[in-house]
């Protein structure tokens, strides 16, 4: 019995279509035509004997088999690339400008960025942290690639992890007791501060802003010294402070989408560093 053959090409078509949940936007990023995007799409479905995408006029979007498919699709495109970069290793330069959330800055992205380093040792990366809501925004003005957080399900971009978002007090100093409740938070704009406002008062819980930083240190320093409640994802807690529990009375916060961004026709190294990334957070636990 013939085994399907997973053709590049094939999956990379794929591949965009799903992230833009458009034949005509995948089109358009490929640099090929609709049609032999179209063509592409489903030589792959005819190989593998199942509908990977689910049409309409308005948009497409992934099967079940195209879901079972998508992240081997992701890590076999990244891997094929960095095959080949692994044997131009040395030629390769260049500057990528990348933006990141603070947390994802100083835990997450560093060793990273060490591994891409050791593979592409003459290519720069400029890392920005702070707010990305507007980030996005100045893609191929100020960055090549922005990884930023979104609400469950939204957001564009390549999917990389979801982040459970809690509430986090000191480990031996707590503000729960506080009335009315002092929170830490970041300026307007943070999808952290818009859900736990909105659920405070959703739950009728009397609160304050306590604290306002750009900074998630000093937001994370003031509710380790018991000054504050603040919101941190589960999966970047640190050490000085404690997540809450559903019995300790503050209410359910959402998931957020962990999603990379790339400026339309990007540099040579900034496409390599987004399929690190990928390969690599597809990878992590």
């Amino acid at each position: 019995m013939s085994v399907a053959r997973l053709d590049p090409d094939l999956l990379q078509a794929f591949v965009a279509v799903a992230d833009l949940r458009s034949f005509t936007r995948a089109a358009a990023q490929l640099n090929r035509t609709q049609s032999a995007v179209s063509m592409q799409v489903r030589r792959l479905e005819d190989r593998l004997g199942a509908e990977l995408l689910v049409r309409s006029t308005v948009n497409v979007e992934l099967s079940a088999p195209g879901e079972a498919l998508i992240g081997y699709a992701r890590q076999i495109l990244a891997i094929s690339s960095e095959a080949v970069a692994r044997l131009t290793e040395h030629r390769l330069e260049g500057q990528v400008r990348l933006g990141v959330m603070d947390d994802y800055g100083t835990l997450v992205i560093p060793p990273l960025l060490a591994g891409f380093a050791a593979i592409y040792p003459r290519i720069q990366v400029e890392m920005q942290t702070g707010l990305t809501s507007t980030m996005t925004e100045r893609l191929g003005d100020a960055f090549d690639l922005v990884i930023a957080m979104h609400p469950e399900g939204q957001g564009g971009g390549t999917f990389l992890r979801q982040e459970q978002a809690v509430w986090a007090v000191g480990v031996t100093r707590s503000a729960l007791s506080h009335q009315p409740l002092p929170v830490a938070l970041y300026p307007q704009g943070c999808l952290f501060r818009q859900w736990a406002t909105a659920e405070l008062d959703r739950a009728g819980l009397r609160w304050r802003l306590a604290f306002v930083s750009h900074s998630l240190g000093a937001v994370e320093a003031v509710a380790a010294q018991g000054l504050a409640v603040t919101v941190v994802k589960a999966g970047t807690c640190p050490p000085t402070l404690r997540m809450l529990k559903p019995d300790d009375g503050l209410p359910p916060l959402p998931k957020a989408d962990i999603r990379l961004h790339c400026t339309p026709s990007p540099p040579q190294a900034a496409t390599l560093l987004a399929a690190h990334f990928v390969a690599a957070l597809a990878r992590a636990p």
